[in-house]
C-alpha cells in the first residue's frame, strides 16, 4: 500500500479471521497480527472466514496424530461477539462473514448488537458517515461466498437483500480455479456455451461475462489472478448485460458448489 502512493483512506482493505483463532480471547489478537502484517492500524472490513472452528493453535491447520484437522468447540456466535468488540476499538471499520449457510446466518442475526451500515453497498469509505447513529438489529456488513453462474443461489441472494447485507462473490469463475478438485472432470465455467454466446454479442470473453453477471446484481466480484494480462482483462468485465442476457445466464445454473471443505473441517 505504501509503495502504491495511494492514500490509505482511498483503499478498501479486507482481511479475515481464520478458523484456528475463533476463541473469543484470540479474535482481537489475530486481527492485531493481520494489521501488523499489512502495515496499517485498521481494516475496512473484517470477515469470519468460516463458521467452523479449529482447535486453538498457532498452526493454521492444527492436526491430530492421524494428520486430520482438529476441530474446535467455540460457538461461532461467541466468535462473532468478540469481533463486535474488536470493531468497537476502531481496528475494523465493519465486520462480516464468509461461507455461512442460511441457518447459520439466521442464528447470527438474532444474537448480535452491531451498529450496522445504513447503505451497505460499495464503495465503502474510511469515515463513519455510512453507519447508523443508533444500534439496530445485528446485520453483518457483507457476506463473502462462492457465487457464479453455476452456483447462483438465487433465493439466498434475495434473502441478503431483504436484510441489507452486501454480497461479495468469490470464485466467480467457478471450477476454473485449479485448487478445486470437484468439477475438474467437466468443462470449465468460463468456456460454457451460454457465456460464450453472450460474450460474442458484446465482444467479451466468457470470463468477462461471468464478472458482468455478478456486477449486474450489485455484488462485489473478486476474481483472483497473478497474471498481468488476466488482471487487465478482468477489469474489462464491468459492462452492461441486457435482461435477455441475464435470463440466458440464469438458465445455466447447475447448483454446483466447488469449494466445500466441510468434511475435512468436521463441520456439518
Amino acid at each position: 500500500m505504501k509503495q502504491s502512493g495511494v492514500p490509505r483512506s482511498e483503499i478498501f482493505l479486507t482481511t479475515k479471521l481464520w478458523n484456528n483463532s475463533h476463541h473469543p480471547d484470540d479474535v482481537e489478537k489475530a486481527l492485531d497480527a493481520s494489521l501488523k502484517n499489512l502495515g496499517t492500524d485498521y481494516v475496512d472490513l473484517y470477515l469470519m472466514h468460516w463458521p467452523s472452528p479449529f482447535a486453538r493453535s498457532d498452526e493454521l491447520f492444527p492436526r491430530d496424530d492421524k494428520e486430520k484437522i482438529k476441530p474446535g468447540d467455540t460457538d461461532y456466535v461467541d466468535t462473532w461477539k468478540a469481533m463486535e468488540k474488536a470493531q468497537k476499538t476502531g481496528k475494523a471499520k465493519a465486520i462480516g462473514i464468509s461461507n455461512f449457510s442460511k441457518a447459520e446466518l439466521d442464528r447470527l442475526l438474532k444474537e448480535g448488537n452491531v451498529v450496522r451500515f445504513l447503505h451497505p453497498t460499495p464503495p465503502f469509505s474510511g469515515n463513519n458517515n455510512h453507519i447508523a447513529k443508533t444500534p439496530t438489529p445485528q446485520v453483518p456488513a457483507a457476506h463473502q461466498m462462492e457465487l457464479h453462474p453455476y452456483l447462483q443461489q438465487k433465493d439466498f441472494v434475495k434473502y441478503h437483500a431483504t436484510k441489507g447485507i452486501h454480497v461479495t462473490q468469490y470464485s466467480p469463475f467457478g471450477n476454473s480455479n485449479p485448487i478445486y478438485s470437484k468439477g475438474e472432470n467437466m468443462g470449465k465455467l468460463i468456456d460454457d456455451p451460454v457465456l460464450a454466446d453472450v460474450g460474442k454479442k458484446h465482444g467479451k470473453t466468457g470470463a468477462q461475462v461471468a464478472l458482468a453477471w455478478g456486477i449486474a446484481q450489485g455484488h462485489t466480484v473478486i476474481p483472483k489472478s497473478k497474471t498481468e494480462s488476466r488482471i487487465k482483462a478482468n477489469l474489462e468485465g464491468d459492462f452492461k448485460l441486457s435482461d435477455e442476457d441475464m435470463d440466458k445466464i440464469a438458465a445455466a445454473d447447475k447448483k454446483l458448489r466447488f469449494n466445500d471443505p466441510s468434511e475435512n473441517f468436521h463441520w456439518k
